[in-house]
């Protein structure tokens, strides 16, 4: 049976690449009526209400028509193609990181706060929370390959945003977006408990699931079980895939795995993990959620990996 899809991901467009070079199709789109943008300042998301607004009170990403957008593209809002949804409207994030203030400009005057997505993911409608992610994506790879990674010099947009090309006449190397795989894994021992680490770094108490990133030459079922072996000295088996979640926080995409042990000792490698614990089942489904004892935001594919295990979806 097919897992219902993770945060961030099913987003609900065709992304149409057959029209990405097609200029005069782009120009069209640009100037509909019908066209959305999707603002974005320094990675950061458009949201109504606004920061400071009523507890309780439900986020919503805030599109902007074109005729909105018309006058932050003069002000050097860049454009990237995203698709189209059921009903043909185009899709466009529209990055205006040029731009000092955006508070300070007349087209989004009132119309929310630029926020990072992550303090308001898990409130949105998915598909909503998806194409953010997904303009996210864009966005920040657009901002990390302004220059060539052959020669140093200026690259520039092409394909609706697919694809950077070198200026330098004599290197014309074509640049597209990439993202970073990872493996994200539950370690558990086939019965009632499994393995959280944490970093120093995260909230206080929260604990999740161990992470790595793929190394050149490697398979996902070899990285899972380096990456185990070097956060907490344990040897896995049975690896088996769970599900994936593109995780725009700046570029992975987070390929989730259950795997199971039959090694009990942990060995926590202090330069990977600040801690790692055996934790029971029941102690999970009773979990206080406060400074002691946390699970993962609810938004994480971590998350996803320990309920489903805690509900025997494993």
């Amino acid at each position: 049976m097919q897992r219902p899809p993770n945060f961030y991901s099913d987003n609900g467009l065709d992304r149409a690449d057959r029209l990405r070079g097609d200029t005069d199709w782009l120009a069209a789109r640009l100037a509909a009526a019908s066209t959305r943008f999707v603002p974005l300042w320094r990675t950061r998301s458009l949201f109504d209400p606004p920061a400071g607004a009523e507890p309780g009170a439900a986020p919503r990403a805030v599109l902007l028509e074109a005729a909105e957008a018309a006058a932050l593209i003069a002000r050097g809002g860049e454009r990237i193609f995203l698709g189209l949804d059921a009903e043909d409207r185009a899709y466009f994030a529209l990055d205006l990181s040029s731009l000092d203030s955006p508070d300070h400009e007349p087209a989004l005057a009132g119309r929310g706060s630029f926020a990072d997505l992550r303090a308001f993911g898990p409130l949105l409608p998915r598909q909503e929370g998806a194409i953010l992610a997904y303009a996210r994506g864009m966005v920040w790879w657009h901002d990390r390959h302004s220059f060539c990674g052959v020669c140093g010099a200026r690259t520039e947009s092409r394909q609706g945003g697919f694809q950077r090309q070198c200026s330098n006449p004599d290197c014309g190397a074509a640049h597209f977006p990439r993202t970073d795989p990872a493996v994200i894994m539950l370690v558990h021992d086939g019965a009632d408990r499994c393995v959280l680490g944490r970093q120093k770094v995260w909230l206080p108490g929260m604990h999740s699931t161990l992470a790595g990133f793929v190394e050149p030459g490697e398979s996902l079922e070899e990285a899972v079980a380096r990456e185990v072996e070097e956060e907490v000295g344990l040897a896995v088996e049975e690896v088996v895939y769970h599900s994936s979640q593109p995780w725009p926080f700046p570029s992975s995409m987070m390929l989730g795995f259950h795997a199971r042990t039959r090694d009990s000792q942990l060995r926590v490698h202090p330069e990977e993990l600040e801690d790692a614990r055996w934790f029971e089942r029941d102690f999970l489904l009773a979990s206080p959620e406060n400074e002691a004892f946390r699970l993962p935001r609810p938004d994480s594919i971590a998350r996803r990996l320990i309920v489903d295990w805690l509900e025997g979806r494993a």
